[in-house]
């Protein structure tokens, strides 16, 4: 004579949603609450407070002062000649970069 547990459990294991359908409906809602738990993580850090550049002084760290505008930006590239650039090509892959670089130098050298 069986216990009626056992009797219902190998009924149960021949049923195909026991054997699929519950393992997957678990795993989906148990990948949720790992999301969640993930997702919190990344809100939880974007929260946190910027180090001022006094404090990076303290603890030995040098930060550039100086702002960058756009207004700055353009006035550095009114100065830079754009008229007057040249293509160089890179090295492919299979190439030597040190033996492209000599040639081209040499090509330069000769133009100039």
């Amino acid at each position: 004579m069986t216990l009626p547990i056992v009797n219902w459990w190998r009924r149960a294991r021949k049923r195909k949603f026991i054997r699929f359908g519950a393992p997957f409906l678990v795993l989906v809602v148990a990948g949720s609450f790992g999301l969640k738990e993930f997702s919190s993580i990344r809100y939880q850090f974007r929260k946190s407070e910027m180090i001022t550049p006094e404090e990076a002084e303290k603890y030995g760290v040098k930060m550039k002062r100086e702002k960058i505008t756009i207004e700055s930006e353009y006035e550095s590239l009114q100065k830079m000649n754009l008229d007057t650039w040249q293509n160089v090509r890179g090295p492919r892959p299979w190439e030597d970069s040190k033996k492209i670089q000599d040639e081209q130098r040499q090509v330069s050298s000769k133009q100039s």
